[in-house]
């Protein structure tokens, strides 16, 4: 028994020293390669060697210590971990010719041929970017050159020759803009066509351009991320575009733009390569300064489907949830589920739905008609300016959207045009002005046990314009409602209201219906 234990123990100590063994072959010091944290001096090639040799093992970590890196471009290849110390900072030359030669690119959903963007890799596997450290892409000069010095020059730049060299079949968007001005700023961490992406836990500021953009990437996990970007122009936070399965939980977020946006290319050059952004999950994250905290679009030509948000906060960004999109793109956004959402101060829309994000007229349905269904938003608190906005197109409605449990607190409730299919149950809402809820143009509505703390006697609690088979029960208007229902036009039909305590409303109804029915309501008259 003793020498079986004694042999065991020899064994385990072997194991041991073999694992400890091949962790020390793997992790690779970026010291040992000549690297300078003094920020001094360029560190770009000493990191190319340290990724290069350990790619010779099969693969491996690269290890920053403790310092402040100058570095340009970094570009992961597979089975490589970037991890970064606690106290470690990785600076970002923003000298651009440090980004030459150009790269295989996406740019606000077009393919391209662009400048590299910070971080870079296309058709990897198993690559992580990790630490408590901080990485800087010092965007200052990026905005101001792109966003003044490039509208104000007459001739181009050579950046701008080269690209347009490397871009001349570019199926560039609809409407002409950046990509025929030909001075794309790079995104911070862009990674093409790769499986098993992993970012984690460091910190991220001064982005040149959007965030953490994968595309065309499968399993990738965003988690423990803190993204500070100071008021600039398009420095979305995350924006995974094309991409499959794709969890994003704790990160907290502040930028200049959306704080998480999901895509999925835009117009001719989304529909062609035609990837949908599938199986997200978005959980536990805060957002504050930001356009939106979290945004579908507005390129999603090739579609956006089967997406979860929970648990998140969002103080003080522009609108909380928004989908939004124009003719031409094409593309479905489907299958959307919002819960658990508490926003505070939220300077426009709690939740938007546009259809209409660019100015256009009605055409025939296409493949260059987008479509909105299949979206529940649930248990959503906290206050705003507008509660909630949807606008369908004339052509393609919106379809199939329910609120339910809100308990929110607005300057304007709800506004819906061109929807089929909308419910409302379980709304409790205080707004200051207009109608808790109003519909132009909308088919199978359900309006169920909505109600408005603070009614505004001047408007009705319910506003319909040609509006067909709507349901409305269960509501408890409360006191000081001046008119529960307004029916503006002469083309609603198929109103039914019935099972509602109407006794603290003054009028029940104003306007005409062709066909309906109003039945076992608590009336004003009953109680008296």
């Amino acid at each position: 028994m003793i020498r079986k234990n004694y042999h065991r123990g020899i064994i385990t100590v072997f194991l041991c020293l073999s694992m400890l063994g091949l962790q020390a072959q793997t992790w690779l010091n970026v010291m040992d390669f000549g690297a300078r944290k003094d920020s001094t001096g360029s560190n770009t090639s000493v990191i190319k060697k340290a990724i290069a040799a350990a790619v010779k093992r099969g693969g491996g970590t690269i290890y920053f210590p403790a310092g402040k890196y100058i570095t340009g471009p970094i570009h992961l290849k597979s089975n490589i971990t970037i991890h970064i110390d606690a106290g470690a900072e990785l600076h970002f030359s923003d000298n651009f010719d440090d980004y030459l030669p150009m790269v295989e690119s996406r740019w606000e959903g077009t393919a391209v041929t662009n400048f590299s963007p910070l971080f870079y890799g296309n058709n990897l596997e198993n690559i992580s970017i990790q630490g408590r450290g901080t990485i800087d892409g010092h965007g200052k000069k990026w905005w101001g050159y792109s966003e003044v010095e490039v509208k104000k020059q007459k001739e181009d730049s050579k950046w701008q020759v080269e690209f347009k060299r490397l871009n001349k079949d570019v199926l560039a968007p609809d409407l002409p803009g950046w990509i025929e001005r030909g001075f794309l700023r790079p995104p911070f961490i862009q990674f093409l066509n790769c499986k098993n992406v992993q970012i984690k836990d460091i910190k991220i500021q001064n982005s040149p351009f959007w965030t953490i953009n994968p595309q065309y990437c499968d399993n990738v996990t965003v988690d423990g991320v803190t993204i500070d970007n100071p008021p600039s122009p398009n420095t979305d936070g995350i924006n995974p575009e094309s991409c499959s399965n794709v969890r994003i939980a704790n990160c907290h977020i502040s930028v200049g733009d959306d704080c998480i946006t999901i895509k999925s290319g835009k117009d001719r050059s989304g529909r062609k390569i035609n990837i949908p952004a599938e199986n997200y999950t978005i959980t536990n994250c805060t957002m504050l300064r930001g356009h939106g905290g979290v945004v579908i679009g507005s390129e999603m030509s090739g579609g956006v489907k089967n997406i979860v948000i929970s648990n998140c906060i969002f103080d003080g960004t522009d609108r909380g949830i928004r989908l939004k999109t124009a003719r031409g793109r094409g593309g479905i956004v489907e299958n959307i589920q919002v819960s658990n959402i508490v926003m505070r101060g939220i300077r426009d829309q709690a939740v938007v739905m546009d259809m209409e994000y660019a100015k256009s007229e009605p055409g025939p349905i296409s493949e260059r008609t987008p479509k909105f269904r299949n979206i529940f938003i649930n248990n959503l608190s906290g206050t705003t300016n507008r509660i909630g906005y949807m606008r369908g197109l004339a052509e393609m409605p919106i379809e199939n959207v329910v609120f339910s449990d809100i308990n929110m607190q607005g300057s304007t409730g709800f506004s819906a045009v061109n929807v089929n299919g909308l419910t409302l149950t379980n709304v409790n809402v205080s707004i200051k002005q207009g109608s808790l809820l109003s519909v132009n143009n909308g088919k199978e509505l359900n309006i169920l046990n909505v109600k408005n703390t603070t009614p505004v006697v001047e408007k009705s609690l319910i506003e319909l314009e040609n509006c067909e088979s709507v349901n409305v029960q269960g509501c408890f208007p409360t006191g000081g409602t001046s008119l529960f229902l307004d029916l503006i036009g002469a083309a609603n039909e198929s109103i039914y209201v019935h099972g509602n305590n109407l006794a603290r409303v003054k009028q029940i109804l104003r306007g005409t219906y062709k066909s309906g029915q109003f039945t076992s309501n608590i009336n004003p008259s009953e109680t008296k």
